[in-house]
């Protein structure tokens, strides 16, 4: 069983970028598919970006390609996602997320949840 904290959301202007945090504690991360969803204001929850538990693996959303990196630590039980040329239509709430397949996008293909942090992009 795993138990995610997510950090690192904040307000920033479009065309910034920010880096938000994942931190697990339980057993085996290193055995889990990570994930981070976002969730905006009367929207549903959606895939931003995953990688396989060994690393060897990544899947974007195709409104982030090219301007977000997931990645993660296995030593330290972190993932992390570097979001660059942020846009007011990332704003959401951001989900670290675990327990899917490799190819997983959708959230009941997850068994265990960050509480979510907030990103807001003005404009």
């Amino acid at each position: 069983q795993l138990q995610l904290v997510e950090t690192g959301g904040a307000l920033v202007q479009a065309g910034g970028s920010l880096t938000l945090r994942c931190v697990a504690s339980g057993r085996a991360f290193n055995t889990y598919s990570m994930a981070w969803f976002r969730q905006a204001a009367g929207k549903e929850r959606e895939f931003v970006a995953l990688i396989s538990g060994r690393g060897g693996n990544l899947g974007y959303a195709e409104s982030v390609r090219g301007r977000f990196t997931i990645s993660r630590d296995n030593a330290k039980n972190t993932m992390a996602l570097q979001m660059n040329k942020l846009q007011p239509e990332d704003t959401a709430v951001y989900y670290c997320a675990a327990g899917g397949l490799a190819k997983a996008r959708t959230p009941g293909e997850f068994d265990y949840w960050g509480q979510g942090t907030q990103v807001t992009v003005s404009s």
